[in-house]
């Protein structure tokens, strides 16, 4: 598997018919979260950019995926082969034998 870093420009994200889809899309976005195929998953503070990381087995496996998120016709992307993407692991609390 390797790693993609996806870049997204939303059009017409204020549209009735994209909010609409959110819920649904998030919804897909945390299943593949889960499944450890997307890695990284960001938003621009005015929420034009996505910056997602994924793992694929070549560009047009990401792409497939990304196809099949609701939001995906109001997409412009493009996807970038990463050398690595190094993401620390976050726990909400650390225990020690100490």
């Amino acid at each position: 598997m390797n790693e993609y870093m996806i870049v997204v420009r939303f059009i017409a994200s204020s549209s009735e018919e994209f909010i609409s889809l959110i819920p649904e899309h998030r919804k897909l976005v945390n299943e593949l979260m889960e499944k450890g195929i997307i890695s990284g998953y960001s938003l621009s503070s005015d929420r034009r950019i996505l910056w997602i990381t994924m793992l694929a087995s070549s560009k047009e496996a990401a792409e497939k995926t990304l196809q099949l998120t609701p939001l995906y016709d109001y997409m412009r992307f493009e996807i970038y082969d990463l050398m690595f993407h190094l993401n620390p692991s976050y726990s909400p609390m650390r225990f020690s034998m100490n």
